[in-house]
């Protein structure tokens, strides 16, 4: 009965008083906004593109890219009608406890442990490629044994870079949301001086065929680990470009929206949630998919993607230096880099504030709950995380942690897709400030299109999320199930199929 037990709305809101685990309201429209283009625009924009364009969608990136966006923008109107009515950090993990029981809330706050602390990582990993052309505008040069996870020892300038994040946001929120408004509007502006200079170098030969033809992959060693897995399941010859390129593609690229799901995690420390975050969530995802449209044509459009080179880590800086313009390499390099400290930082406190209400309901060690007396953040969380995303970005490659964030968010997505329908339901009473419109046939486009990305996704990746989602079921049954404060105080939980709080035997005698 534990992985069905639910914990009521009204109970979720009621823990955010807590005096031990209550998170300062901090945050407004312009702040969350804020924090949902300063996530989204980051390595997806500045790293995957040349990869992306090289190896699966040709100048037909730009599509790639717009469908990724809609699978996002049916997910978010999910998540905005979800954060508006539950308010409570945690994002989906505290929406499906409402909803779909505490197994399931496990099983998606373990998940988002993986999409919110790989991301991180990845960020952190996307920041040193950057650096190293950064540097390189100096006559400094990095040794790879220290500045790169895949091709020496260990990347330090990520690992300098996570712990460096990890410090901001230990020390308050309102300074990383102020830190993250001066850096978005960097961004922005590197962002516009791309569009407006690639404009004027764009060679329109380089995009004839808009979608290139299909041919057939080249052969590859790793077999069904390294083929999307749609690819092995219907026996498809593998191929790139084409149609099936291009959505190949939107699925690679995905990890480029990352993070406007991070909107919803803070929605505890928003002054108004109710109409704060449906306009952070839905505001940071039109201004986001529109730049990256145009920034995604000026790649392919200033340099061949036949010249691209799928490894390099600096595409948009690559491009204008094959150009001849190189100081607007060394804005792009620079911009990318001070982003990318953004990115990694928002994408970190994201995790925090899951594995915050998670352990305030016991599922995790409650003591990881406590927050600084001064600076009212979830500090030994914090710290752990941080500690956890410095070494995975410094051991580990930036492809392959890519790869794990978006099946990971892609799940994410399908099950608060499922979920808003099944509270629209169970719980028709509830206010609710924002409202899907459509909300079945919204939900179940987004559970289609997002199950489909997924299935694009090679097979090593679906194996290593399944062995990770395996650990977790583990860890609930050796501890989350024993430990849950909901199961050992029959604090507000809710039998299945009805909506009857139930109360503890010292709240009945009250």
């Amino acid at each position: 009965m534990s992985l069905f037990r639910t914990k009521s709305i009204e109970q979720s809101i009621a823990d955010t008083d807590d005096p031990e685990t209550k998170l300062r309201k901090d945050l407004g429209a312009l702040d969350l906004t804020v924090f949902g283009v300063g996530v989204i625009i980051g390595a997806g924009i500045f790293v995957l593109t040349g990869s992306v364009a090289a190896t699966n969608s040709g100048p037909a990136l730009a599509l790639s890219f717009l469908i990724a966006a809609v699978a996002c923008g049916l997910a978010g109107l999910c998540y905005a009608e979800f954060a508006s009515t539950v308010p409570v950090a945690g994002s989906a993990y505290t929406f499906s406890y409402a909803t779909l029981g505490e197994g399931v809330a496990w099983i998606i706050g373990w998940d988002l442990v993986l999409e919110f602390t790989i991301g991180s990582a990845a960020l952190a990993s996307g920041f040193s490629g950057y650096l190293d052309t950064v540097l390189d505008i100096f006559g400094i040069t990095i040794p790879e044994k220290i500045s790169s996870a895949s091709e020496g020892f260990i990347d330090l300038p990520a690992v300098v870079i996570a712990l460096l994040v990890t410090w901001m946001l230990v020390i308050g929120t309102k300074f990383s949301s102020r830190f993250n408004q001066v850096v978005v509007a960097i961004k922005l502006v590197v962002i516009a001086a791309v569009i407006v200079v690639g404009l004027t170098l764009i060679k329109v030969e380089n995009w004839t065929p808009f979608i290139p033809p299909s041919e057939p992959a080249p052969k590859s060693e790793g077999g069904f680990a390294s083929l999307p897995l749609i690819t092995s399941l219907l026996g498809i010859e593998p191929a790139v470009f084409g149609v099936a390129g291009v959505i190949s593609g939107a699925a690679v690229v995905f990890f480029a929206f990352i993070g406007f799901d991070i909107v919803a995690t803070t929605a505890e420390e928003a002054k108004n949630p109710q109409r704060d975050v449906p306009i952070g969530i839905l505001g940071s995802l039109a201004i986001v998919t529109v730049l990256y449209a145009a920034v995604s044509l000026v790649v392919t459009g200033v340099q061949s993607f036949r010249d691209i080179d799928p490894k390099d880590q600096a595409p948009l800086a690559t491009a204008f230096e094959a150009a001849g313009v190189d100081w607007m390499r060394n804005v792009v390099a620079i911009g990318a880099c001070i982003g990318l400290v953004v990115v990694c930082m928002i994408l970190m406190l994201g995790q925090c504030r899951v594995a915050f209400a998670m352990a305030r309901d016991g599922l995790l060690p409650r003591q990881l709950a406590k927050v600084h007396p001064k600076y009212g953040t979830p500090y030994r969380i914090t710290l752990i995380t941080g500690v956890a995303i410095a070494l995975l970005a410094g051991f580990v490659d930036l492809e392959t942690l890519a790869h794990l964030v978006n099946i990971g968010t892609l799940f994410a997505f399908v099950l608060v897709s499922v979920a808003v329908v099944i509270l629209r339901r169970t719980r028709p009473d509830l206010p609710r400030a924002f409202r899907t419109p459509a909300a079945p046939v919204v939900a179940t486009l987004a559970v289609l299109m997002c199950v489909y990305l997924m299935l694009n996704l090679t097979g090593e990746t679906w194996l290593r999320f399944l062995i990770w989602m395996a650990l977790g079921v583990l860890v609930y049954f050796a501890y989350g199930r024993r430990h849950s404060r909901l199961g050992r105080e029959g604090h507000g939980a809710t039998t299945p199929g009805t909506d009857t709080v139930s109360r503890s035997p010292d709240q009945r005698r009250e």
